[in-house]
């Protein structure tokens, strides 16, 4: 992989980064989309991380943020709080529990769900990989 700089000694950034980028703020402004950030927290016990979310432009009704979480919370074992911080954007406290990294990206999917899949995700000092769809049980086992 090869590296270009800018003048001032500044990584530049790829066409394709730079693409995916203002493909996201497009979807921002005109389509029905939301941006979920990952913030790991506390990193000494009791562990605790944050969920960003932020709606899109395009979305007028937010109720569905605080439905699915109440639907999140019955099936959950992790502790959990939702803050609504103005119409466009919410908060979710996640608590200390063993499935807090399993919990927290099953809250993230179930939003992809009901945004057909338009969700913006993005991890800050999250280190959560989670399951993966190419895990093979000879790679790790005798």
């Amino acid at each position: 992989m090869m590296f270009a700089f800018n003048p001032d000694g500044s990584l530049k950034i790829s066409k394709s980064a730079l693409q995916a980028k203002e493909e996201n703020i497009r979807k921002m402004k005109t389509g029905r989309c939301m941006h979920a950030t990952k913030e790991f927290v506390q990193m000494t016990a009791p562990k605790r991380c944050i969920l960003h979310l932020t709606l899109s432009e395009a979305i007028t009704d937010n109720r569905f943020v605080e439905n699915i979480h109440n639907y999140f919370t019955q099936e959950s074992t992790t502790p959990t709080r939702l803050v609504k911080i103005n119409e466009k954007e919410f908060q979710i406290e996640i608590g200390t529990d063993f499935r807090r990294c399993t919990d927290c990206c099953n809250l993230v999917n179930r939003y992809r769900d009901f945004l057909d899949g338009n969700i913006i995700e993005k991890k800050q000092g999250c280190t959560f990989e989670g399951f993966r769809k190419n895990f093979s049980y000879e790679d790790h086992f005798d």
